[in-house]
């Protein structure tokens, strides 16, 4: 399934006092529990993302998405029911010296035990892809990161998108490709066999994120894309403001849009595909009709 996804850049947070580890974990099972483990933990039993078994490969940019989902997922194998393993993966695009010391500094702080590999995608995309760096960047992470995975025996690679990330693509792919299309929370790879891609922060709200990371004093690393940095718009932002103003004007706009993926109605749509051929409802309309409501 195509569709329009997140950079994986992330928002540069102000540093604070950096908090002890200890304070930190203890937050998250108390203070944000309602938050951020609850619906870290709802997703994962929704949408069956973890079994009993399963060897994880935890996608870690070092931005505050993929800080606090390798925290969750420390705390739920640390309390949780079902057994199973974690790798914590750093796929190094071309990162600046400064940046990969702060990832590993932020790492080594909260006892993430990453391991890093080269790719050197940064290059790539400044060479192929300077006018769309950001989806071919996308797009180029999670070739190798499916790959690091499969070299380390995982069944599942997680990553970090959550609630705003979804409720974005379903916006701009609607904006943008005339398509009704969302995030899902679980994709079977379809060149990496029996391997699942899974985004157990579907549920979590970016704002909870950075209060949990502003909080502990974490400084998330942002994008750290040089090729990026040099485009001057981004669709996606131009949708999130959009979204926050449609909120302002709709009540809980953002959670119905949400919503709407889990509830379209067959009989009430134009058309849709599935398995790569499209339909008409026209294909369908001598099976029997009822009036509108």
């Amino acid at each position: 399934m195509s569709e329009i996804a997140g950079s994986g850049c992330d928002v540069l947070l102000p540093l604070s006092e950096l908090k002890p580890l200890d304070e930190i974990e203890r937050s998250i099972i108390k203070r944000y529990k309602k938050a951020l483990m609850s619906k870290f933990i709802k997703a994962i039993m929704d949408y069956k993302m973890i079994e009993e078994g399963d060897r994880v490969a935890v996608a870690m940019s070092g931005g505050k998405d993929s800080l606090i989902m390798a925290k969750l997922f420390q705390e739920l194998q640390k309390h949780g029911r079902i057994k199973f393993e974690l790798e914590f993966i750093v796929m190094d695009p071309g990162y600046h010296e400064n940046i990969k010391e702060l990832l590993i500094s932020n790492c080594k702080h909260l006892e993430i035990p990453i391991q890093i590999f080269e790719s050197y995608i940064f290059d790539v995309v400044d060479r192929i892809a300077r006018d769309y760096p950001c989806y071919m960047c996308a797009k180029m992470r999670r070739g190798a990161l499916y790959n690091k995975a499969q070299e380390l025996g995982c069944n599942k690679l997680a990553l970090g998108h959550h609630f705003n990330d979804v409720i974005e693509t379903t916006f701009l792919n609607i904006a943008y490709t005339g398509s009704f299309k969302t995030m899902l929370p679980k994709l079977k790879s379809a060149n990496f066999d029996k391997l699942e891609l899974i985004r157990p922060m579907y549920y979590i709200e970016e704002k909870d994120i950075i209060n949990f990371t502003q909080n502990s004093g974490i400084q998330a690393l942002n994008c750290a894309c040089m090729v990026a940095a040099k485009k001057t718009g981004n669709k996606r932002y131009e949708i999130r403001a959009l979204i926050e103003e449609l909120k302002g004007r709709f009540d809980g706009f953002d959670k119905k849009l949400f919503k709407a993926a889990e509830n379209v109605n067959i009989e009430a749509i134009l058309g849709w595909q599935k398995g790569g051929k499209k339909y008409s409802y026209l294909d369908f309309y001598d099976e029997g009709t009822t009036d509108e409501e």
